[in-house]
């Protein structure tokens, strides 16, 4: 019997390629993707990134081994901190300050997708929520690696960002994220193994959804019925996770 990894990877092989066939991400190896597009996708990005680190921090507490308890924490703190100083060097580069990046609300994408690995972390078993958190790891090398092969021209305004995602210490960590998914499918039973086949595909999906609605600079479509001054303020900005 095949690896979990080979079996996900395949089970969700058209969502990886549609992933490299987004818009967001061809005008992003171009070099051409608009300004105000990447500024709402990484005031995104960076409130998922808590989340992220948050549900990373779990798999570290339930870890069975001393292996994996020092991966996801040291994943959970880069989250958290590396990551989001890439995004701060994109803000200062792009005069956005924290009062504009707080008033780009965060999209319902975003929302669901934190959501979905904090409920995973809370409910789901081990194997279950590493399967949920891999998609991040793993296809954004997938993506960044891509991208780094076929963009165009030596001057890109992103190349950062392509780096971070398309380098060796990155490719690493989804090497050791992809080794923690398939030990712990090697341990489980056959219905752990379909939960965990469930999460990365629905992980999966989510990284699609992420890019797509970041390209269409997602609102919510009930935001033109918000009373502002019921509510305090017609921007919602924050997970209240």
């Amino acid at each position: 019997m095949s690896g979990f990894c080979e079996q996900a990877w395949e089970h969700t092989a058209r969502i990886q390629q549609a992933c490299l066939e987004l818009p967001f991400n061809v005008e992003l190896a171009e070099g051409a993707l608009s300004v105000e597009r990447f500024k709402f996708y990484m005031a995104q990005d960076s409130r998922y990134l808590v989340g992220f680190g948050r549900a990373l921090a779990v798999a570290a507490a339930r870890a069975p081994t001393p292996d994996e308890v020092a991966f996801f924490s040291g994943a959970g703190r880069d989250a958290v901190v590396v990551e989001r100083q890439l995004h701060e060097g994109y803000f200062e580069r792009f005069g956005l300050s924290t009062a504009e990046v707080d008033s780009i609300e965060t999209s319902p994408t975003c929302l669901g997708y934190t959501s979905y690995l904090l409920g995973c972390a809370q409910s789901a078993s081990y194997p279950e929520l590493v399967a949920a958190l891999l998609p991040c790891f793993w296809v954004y090398h997938y993506v960044g690696t891509d991208i780094l092969h076929r963009q165009t021209g030596e001057v890109n305004p992103y190349r950062e960002w392509i780096n971070t995602y398309a380098d060796d210490e990155f490719a690493a960590a989804v090497e050791r994220c992809k080794q923690a998914a398939d030990q712990a499918a090697a341990r489980a039973d056959e219905p752990t193994r379909a939960a965990m086949l469930r999460a990365f595909s629905t992980a999966s999906e989510y990284e699609w959804m992420f890019w797509d609605s970041a390209y269409r600079m997602e609102a919510w479509p009930t935001a033109h019925l918000r009373n502002p001054h019921a509510r305090g303020t017609a921007t919602r900005t924050h997970d209240p996770h």
